[in-house]
């Protein structure tokens, strides 16, 4: 078993990693909330992030904000729950529709990897401390 989560704990260590390096070249992040933008930062992340929930705004006005800045690329990177998916869909159809890539790869890896312990960004942080410890704790690792 300690095998397997050592292996799963790199796997969402490259992951992080390269979402870190996609978020400095100038590629922003759209979260939930502000607690996501909070675990982000923990986790090592530096660039530009945007938050879908901004004091009583749309998501079409979330969306305007993001066109205005004319990325060619946005990482969605919101919950793993059924409200999160329905966003990452909703956004992903109106990016498209804008010409901004919508990038999903990251969302993806980490909702196989993590989603049946982790509903939503925000719990990314405190989930890979649980990992860290308990392979701390077994010596076979």
């Amino acid at each position: 078993m300690s095998t397997r989560l050592k292996n799963k704990e790199e796997r969402i260590q490259q992951i992080l990693e390269r979402l870190a390096e996609a978020n400095e070249n100038n590629t922003p992040i759209v979260v939930e909330g502000k607690k996501d933008i909070e675990t982000l930062r923990t986790l090592g992340i530096t660039g530009e992030i945007i938050t879908a929930k901004k004091g009583g705004r749309s998501l079409i006005d979330i969306l305007q904000a993001i066109e205005s800045k004319q990325p060619k690329e946005v990482i969605l990177l919101l919950d793993f729950d059924r409200r999160g998916k329905e966003t990452t869909q909703f956004l992903k159809n109106h990016l498209e529709r804008a010409r901004i890539s919508p990038n999903l790869k990251f969302w993806t890896q980490l909702d196989l990897l993590v989603s049946r312990q982790v509903k939503d960004i925000e719990g990314l942080a405190a989930y890979m401390e649980t990992l860290k410890r308990k392979l701390s704790s077994n010596p076979q690792t």
